[in-house]
């Protein structure tokens, strides 16, 4: 129940705005670690990002969100450099769609693919970093900040699809796919500006 409830806040409790700077501490650990969280479109896609790691198992528990992790810093260099990347926005708040929906579906995957599939988003949610990083932070301290963050949603998504699916028991993964539906269907909600 512990679970849940920490679950339940961590969704409830950021922004419902995109994450963005100009609010709140500009500098250091804190600020990175609040960019991700501070917005509804990140927080879905990292958590929905661990519910897929958990729909798909195995190997993918750890490498489908250490991917993630990987590839975001790659795109936090490419943000912080200010070279451009096209529909940023736009693929930040698809990724919970497409991660949700893959997960929802439930099929069999390689995990190079699924790796490949949360990697992509990754860079824009690293971009979207880099690129509003502010001037008086430190790029590796501020980094190290987001990246903590990251982490944590990811891990809430799998322990948190993890505790479900052991509270019902055999029904464990339909409640996980369903899991991956509700993020799809909350992603589709932040492009209507529903959320």
């Amino acid at each position: 129940m512990r679970l849940l409830l920490a679950l339940l806040l961590t969704v409830l409790l950021p922004s419902v705005a995109f994450a963005h700077t100009g609010v709140g501490e500009t500098a250091g650990f804190v600020y990175g670690f609040q960019h991700p969280i501070g917005g509804i479109d990140h927080v879905l896609a990292m958590i929905a990002v661990g519910v897929f790691a958990y729909v798909l198992g195995g190997k993918a528990l750890w490498l489908v969100p250490l991917s993630f992790i990987a590839m975001m810093i790659a795109g936090f260099a490419l943000g912080a450099s200010q070279l451009d990347l096209p529909f940023v926005e736009l693929g930040i708040a698809l990724s919970s769609v497409v991660i949700g929906a893959a997960a929802a579906m439930g099929r069999p995957m390689p995990v190079a693919a699924a790796m490949g599939l949360v990697g992509i988003f990754a860079i824009l949610h690293g971009h979207a970093h880099g690129a509003e990083m502010p001037e008086t932070a430190g790029g590796f301290v501020y980094a190290a900040g987001f990246v903590a963050a990251t982490a944590l949603l990811h891990l809430t998504g799998i322990l948190a699809t993890s505790g479900v699916a052991a509270l019902v028991g055999r029904h464990g993964r339909p409640a996980a796919r369903f899991a991956g539906a509700a993020f799809a269907l909350a992603g589709v909600g932040v492009l209507a500006g529903w959320l």
